[in-house]
């Protein structure tokens, strides 16, 4: 049976013509035989591909090139059914939508807190852990003691500040998120609007459980994946509870 090399990634990166990225990325799928979904914009991509154990570190390779960088980050796994039925990219205004003018990580976001970190951070208590998932991702599964804000899509997010949160009250905020990509912008939005002390976890989830040994790591539950995988366990094997594919609104 052959196994499906999974790459998930994201880089906030000018890209100067997306459209022109956008056919680069559609030739290198060809002909590496790449299925997945990649989002471009002038902001950077974001994007999880599957292929064989040759061909996805051959596309990988050939996307560095293309954008002039050697150190592209990839959280890997592996499936044995497809985890997609074809291959696209789409191009938008923002590689993951938040709608909240000119937010950049590029500038400035929170500070990075690697996976074995992570435990003893969110364990003491005047830290906020705020899990900026959609609701319907943090009810299979979340860190104990973590916030849901309770929001159908990323672009709630700020709505959900605006009326939980006070800077003078939540002086320190740790988030997190499935790979990091959301921290990233929800980080640099707080720091925006007054929040001094603001932390999310490198990698997000999937960095954690691959990196956190299972007896130590404080993650209950499954990761929602945006794959036909629907989800993984905390060993990031397909999980086998029959979850329901995500809304189809745009996260």
């Amino acid at each position: 049976m052959q196994t499906h090399h999974i790459g998930a990634f994201y880089r906030f990166i000018p890209v100067a013509a997306p459209a022109a990225l956008k056919e680069h990325l559609l030739h290198l799928g060809q002909v590496h035989s790449i299925m997945g979904t990649i989002i471009v914009s002038g902001e950077g991509l974001n994007g999880t591909v599957a292929g064989s154990e040759a061909g996805l570190p051959a596309f990988l390779q050939g996307l560095e090139q293309y954008l002039g960088i050697s150190d592209l980050v990839v959280k890997r796994s592996t499936a044995a059914l497809p985890p997609f039925q074809r291959f696209k990219i789409k191009i938008k205004s923002e590689i993951v939508t938040l709608r909240a003018g000119e937010v950049s990580p590029l500038e400035r976001t929170g500070v990075y807190v690697p996976p074995s970190e992570w435990n003893q951070l969110i364990q003491q208590e005047d830290v906020l852990l705020i899990d900026t998932r959609n609701d319907f991702e943090v009810q299979l599964g979340q860190f104990d003691g973590a916030v849901n804000p309770g929001i159908a899509a990323f672009r709630d997010f700020p709505a959900y500040v605006a009326e939980q949160m006070d800077p003078e009250r939540h002086r320190r905020v740790a988030m997190y998120c499935t790979g990091g990509i959301r921290c990233e912008k929800a980080s640099a939005y707080l720091l925006q609007h007054g929040y001094e002390e603001v932390y999310q976890l490198d990698g997000g989830i999937l960095n954690y459980l691959e990196k956190v040994e299972p007896e130590e790591s404080l993650w209950k539950g499954d990761c929602f994946v945006f794959d036909d995988r629907i989800a993984v366990t905390p060993t990031l094997e397909p999980s086998q509870k029959g979850h329901p594919p995500r809304p189809g609104r745009d996260w």
